[in-house]
């Protein structure tokens, strides 16, 4: 024992290949339950959120149309002094009815384009 020469630090300790490979394994095993458990506390906390989300969103939407009912009531006390309540009834409805026409032959037309695009892609593969 008295030939034994003090352990020198600046050395590196030597490990075997196999113990290299366990390590590895161990730590990506470490990683793969950290990122599952990071994921899962997403999910978790998006779901919490997404009913709230949505009642937002729908609240929105309802008031965004009472908006519109206001709107179209306003326009038929504004016009119909000048247009008669017939009249004011049938300008107010007519642009109404413009509009919502606009908006659809809009949405058709993204639609019939959208699938266009689709159907090259399918082709392309």
């Amino acid at each position: 024992m008295a030939d034994e020469a003090p352990p020198n630090d600046d050395e590196p300790a030597r490990v075997s290949l196999g113990d290299d490979l366990r390590q590895l394994i161990d730590d990506g095993r470490t990683l793969a339950e950290a990122e599952l458990a990071w994921q899962k506390s997403r999910a978790s906390f998006a779901g919490k959120q997404a009913g709230g989300i949505a009642a937002l969103g729908a609240l929105g939407a309802v008031l965004a149309v009472f908006a519109l009912v206001a709107l179209t009531v306003g326009l038929l006390l504004a016009l119909t002094p000048l247009l008669t309540a017939w009249g004011a009834t049938a300008a107010v409805a007519g642009g109404l009815l413009l509009a919502g026409l606009i908006c659809g032959t809009l949405a058709v037309m993204r639609a019939r384009r959208m699938m266009r695009l689709i159907a090259n892609r399918k082709a392309e593969r």
